[in-house]
């Protein structure tokens, strides 16, 4: 049996939003600064790996052949499973507009795997899902600095009921 409490929530939604759906967006934001990370080790390997195997002494190494080519490839490919999460989650609380999520992942999927079946090749593919895992970030930063904003009026109204 449920029990309601006369007493207010302590629990107070901000502007529509439950605490637990500010959390769940909170996660995602942070999952989301883990692909970008992963995409910036990915960019750095390519850069440090791709300079070292270009020198004359190294190019008959396989391992760095292998790390300058799969390495960022592998980590970018990482960040695919993240991003989605991120698009149902701003798809869910509608942070950003449904046809904008639907073209950035649809457009990402169709050209990675269509290059992996008719051209034999990831690289396009892969760089497009490195736009969309920031264009989720711009929707997290977006949605908390709404809250921030929206909080400002808030906590004056509350400055001046309690003055009077």
């Amino acid at each position: 049996m449920t029990i309601v409490s006369d007493q207010p929530s302590q629990h107070k939604s901000q502007h529509g939003f439950a605490p637990l759906a500010i959390a769940r967006i909170k996660g995602a934001q942070r999952a989301n600064q883990i692909a970008i990370y992963l995409i910036y080790a990915a960019i750095f390997a390519f850069v440090v790996f791709g300079t070292i195997a270009s020198i004359k002494a190294f190019h008959d190494n396989q391992l760095l052949y292998q790390l300058f080519y799969n390495l960022p490839y592998a980590l970018v490919a990482l960040t695919i499973p993240i991003t989605i999460y991120d698009a149902l989650v701003v798809y869910r609380y509608r942070l950003n507009q449904p046809s904008m999520i639907a073209m950035s992942i649809g457009v990402s999927t169709i050209i990675l795997v269509g290059g992996l079946i008719f051209a034999d090749t990831a690289w396009l593919g892969l760089s497009c899902w490195l736009g969309v895992a920031f264009l989720f970030k711009v929707s997290f930063k977006r949605f908390f600095n709404f809250l921030e904003v929206a909080d400002v009026p808030e906590a004056d109204e509350e400055a001046e009921s309690t003055k009077a």
